[in-house]
């Protein structure tokens, strides 16, 4: 802007570049802020979404005698009968659960392809060698598998106890089982009183029982 005398005044031509490069300095201010909110927002929501994937582990690690929290609607109810081949090196025959009643079953579901039936196999058989007196039968049930290669683990960890083979799965579908090992504990009155859909430990097992035979 000029003056009367036609000389431009110099502070207000000062003035405006400094106007400008303010405005500027508060933009960027304003861009920096909304980053690093827009940023601790999606850190947020990646923790809350970490956290929510772990909790089913920490559910299952401090989950029950029963194990993980999974509905079976056999529980309480009469177990399913089944008529299954025996899995024995010197005579075939065929094990009828019904055949049971009056007696205390402990059913467990393996397979010879699975890791934590075999990790299992040790203890089944030397609590089996305890219980037996006490009235309590062991059963397993090879769950989809070969003949031969049921009768391999048998021999594998000198299994005395019955077990049966469910070639087809049938039996498992009927009780509900979905993954190996799965194991019922059934009273002398052929009802189901507990499950545990996992591999058991001693504690496991040992709890189970006094369910079957207090």
């Amino acid at each position: 802007m000029e003056t009367k005398d036609g000389v431009v005044d110099d502070n207000l031509q000062n003035t405006q570049p400094e106007k400008i490069t303010t405005k500027r300095k508060s933009s960027r201010k304003r861009h920096i802020t909304i980053f690093v909110v827009v940023s601790l927002i999606n850190i947020g929501l990646l923790v809350l979404l970490w956290t929510q994937l772990l909790t089913p582990a920490q559910n299952q690690s401090g989950a029950s005698s029963d194990g993980p929290s999974v509905a079976n609607p056999l529980k309480g109810r009469p177990a399913p009968n089944f008529k299954l081949a025996t899995l024995d090196m010197k005579q075939a025959s065929a094990l009828d659960l019904a055949s049971l009643k009056g007696k205390a079953v402990v059913l467990n579901f393996w397979s010879s392809s699975c890791a934590p039936c075999h990790d299992e196999a040790g203890l089944l058989q030397s609590t089996w060698q305890r219980m037996q007196s006490k009235g309590v039968v062991f059963v397993g049930v090879d769950f989809e598998d070969t003949r031969g290669d049921g009768l391999s683990f048998i021999q594998k960890y000198g299994v005395t106890y019955p077990n049966v083979l469910d070639a087809n799965g049938a039996t498992a579908i009927n009780y509900g089982v979905t993954y190996t090992p799965t194991t019922y504990f059934i009273n002398s009155k052929g009802v189901v009183v507990s499950i545990i859909p996992r591999e058991m430990t001693a504690r496991d097992l040992q709890t189970n029982l006094q369910l079957l035979t207090s």
